[in-house]
């Protein structure tokens, strides 16, 4: 008669070998995989999404105003979900929103409609760019994955994982530029719609993938954990209460600065395809190749923040390659030709979006085990809130033809970011955590 197959625990890496890969949970490895299929038809959006809504005679405070409340949905979806996943478990909201996404794209696919778009694009943060992330749901997806992983490899592991995410978006933003080819051989629309088939396949991948995943353990109660564990010699180990307040500390201090960053975020990123667009009289053909080039220079920053991160440590690794990417950010729109401005940009994308695995590590590791569906719920929707009020000022912004002016905010926005982040997480490493 078989037997269960036992939970995969931290303790059991050192079993399997020393490559990173092979010490993380089988669960891991999937969670890495569906969000590396899921990435490409994001990157597709990414690069033609706000271009379709253009071809739709759609202007920039609407298209804006599309995109600020799939956010805004988002993060509503995700201060619900995710502390509950802390008790409930993440499979079972991560496979719910994978069918999900494969009926927006279905409907998205099929018609273009306002009264059937709208909600779809809603639901499904059309445009929105998650480097694979799982939508409101990347938070469950975070802690998921951070279970799987011994504490020493975390940085490792995260960067590994937006590394994939952020290829999968640059293959997805060159098959964005289809539509420049479609159009020869069927209406703008379909040449357009045909792209929601990427989302539709890579979440009936990523459905598929995490069906078989061993979900994470649910958070065990404190009484019972003191119980079983409790020994003579752990007089010295802190209470929960003191625990908590400590950790609700730093998740303060982290909701304060992602909110800086995430008003930073969402006056540029959102919209950078359609203000190639607007400022340059470009379209897809060449913008779905310029926003791959700037994944692939997030894919190779995430790699070097992983490095820097191992030497220096994470916070110095972000402040120093987050400072050079302010530059570059600053320097955006005033390239005088598409090209250069394409190359700034990408080089931003190496310093900010190339650290997104290490400080996903390091806010996996502000909490104890039991509560990082909260530590990672804190941090995804004290961006995604402010990153949503980003779009709909942009797209102001650039309908009254304000084309610098939410480079030099957003500017300012990230500059006292990397202030405080410094201040308040120095000392704080991934590693050190359990």
């Amino acid at each position: 008669m078989p037997t269960a197959v036992p939970p995969w625990r931290p303790d059991d890496a050192s079993a399997h070998g020393h490559g990173a890969w092979v010490q993380i949970s089988p669960a891991a490895q999937r969670i890495i995989l569906a969000r590396t299929a899921r990435s490409i038809g994001q990157g597709a959006l990414v690069a033609a999404f706000t271009l379709y809504l253009h071809a739709l005679q759609w202007n920039a405070p609407q298209i804006g105003a599309v995109l600020s409340g799939g956010l805004l949905i988002g993060a509503a979806l995700t201060l619900w979900i995710g502390p509950l996943s802390d008790r409930t478990g993440r499979r079972r909201f991560l496979l719910g929103y994978e069918l999900v996404m494969v009926a927006c794209a279905a409907v998205a696919f099929v018609t273009a409609t306002p009264w059937l778009l709208v909600p779809a694009a809603l639901l499904g943060s059309f445009g929105r760019g998650a480097n694979g992330a799982a939508g409101p749901f990347g938070p469950l997806e975070q802690s998921w994955l951070a279970h799987g992983t011994p504490p020493a490899l975390r940085a490792q592991i995260f960067s590994l994982n937006s590394t994939l995410g952020m290829l999968g978006m640059a293959l997805g933003a060159v098959l964005g530029a289809a539509p420049h080819w479609l159009i020869a051989a069927m209406p703008v629309d379909w040449a357009y719609r045909s792209l929601f088939l990427l989302p539709l396949i890579g979440s009936a991948v990523g459905f598929f993938l995490l069906l078989q995943a061993q979900d994470a353990p649910t958070a065990v109660k404190p009484e019972a954990l003191a119980l079983t564990q409790a020994t003579p010699g752990m007089l010295d180990v802190e209470s929960d209460h003191t625990r908590h307040l400590r950790e609700n500390a730093l998740l303060w201090r982290l909701g304060l600065v992602n909110a800086l960053n995430g008003l930073g975020i969402g006056m540029v990123a959102p919209l950078m395809a359609y203000w190639y667009l607007v400022r340059f009289g470009h379209g897809p053909a060449s913008i779905g190749p310029a926003m791959a080039t700037s994944f692939v220079f997030a894919a190779f920053g995430a790699q070097i923040a992983s490095r820097l991160a191992q030497r220096f440590g994470v916070v110095r690794a972000v402040v120093g390659m987050r400072a050079v990417g302010l530059v570059m950010l600053v320097l955006t729109p005033l390239s005088p030709v598409f090209w250069i401005a394409v190359g700034f940009y990408s080089l931003r994308a190496t310093a900010n979006q190339g650290t997104m695995g290490v400080r996903q590590a390091l806010t996996v590791s502000l909490t104890g085990s039991d509560r990082r569906g909260l530590a990672a719920t804190v941090n995804n929707v004290s961006i995604q809130i402010p990153r949503a009020i980003g779009p709909l000022i942009a797209g102001v912004l650039l309908h009254l033809g304000w084309l610098v002016t939410p480079f030099l905010v957003a500017a300012t926005f990230q500059a006292a970011y990397l202030v405080l982040y410094q201040r308040f997480f120095r000392g704080i490493e991934p590693g050190n955590s359990p």
